[in-house]
């Protein structure tokens, strides 16, 4: 064992759930969670869901639904909290223990770095189908597909997701 290893405490699950405050936990290590987000993020992730709840309703996808911020369990030691998700069936815990069909995360100065390499390569491990990283500065919507195990970017906004649910919201409106 490296000395780092003796002095850098790896936190569980079991430490996580009794914390104040707002945190992911990656590996053991603890991200405290940005302060409220600020205007353009709310608005931006209030119009994403609302797109991606409109999607699924007219598409009759009545297993898959959108979700606000919620707590996935990756790992005893790897717990997230996406800003929207998709997920397939019924959640039964008190978090998210499978991966669900699609993620965004919307960037912020404190978040991008962490949402465009970690939560990027721990989402394409996990199996996450569509990852989605919405760029409020730049008023764009990155979309990339899991093909063959890594995620490509996809020009499109079309998603076939669980039990052959497709999807396509429109975007168009988000950044106005």
């Amino acid at each position: 064992m490296s000395i780092a290893n003796k002095i850098i405490p790896h936190y569980t699950y079991g430490d996580w759930v009794h914390w104040k405050g707002q945190w992911e936990l990656i590996e053991g290590s603890p991200i405290a969670m940005s302060p409220a987000p600020v205007p353009s993020h709310q608005r931006a992730a209030a119009e994403i869901r609302t797109e991606l709840t409109l999607a699924l309703r007219k598409a009759g996808c009545k297993k898959c639904n959108a979700y606000d911020p919620l707590d996935y369990k990756i790992a005893d030691d790897t717990i997230v909290q996406p800003d929207i998700l998709i997920v397939f069936g019924e959640i039964t815990k008190k978090y998210l223990d499978f991966p669900p069909d699609l993620i965004v995360e919307i960037l912020s100065p404190a978040t991008a770095l962490k949402d465009r390499h970690t939560k990027y390569e721990l989402y394409q491990q996990q199996g996450v189908k569509y990852y989605l990283i919405a760029d409020t500065g730049k008023k764009e919507i990155e979309t990339f597909q899991l093909i063959d195990k890594e995620y490509r970017p996809s020009p499109e906004n079309t998603f076939i997701l669980a039990d052959g649910c497709t999807i396509s919201p429109d975007f168009s409106n988000v950044f106005i």
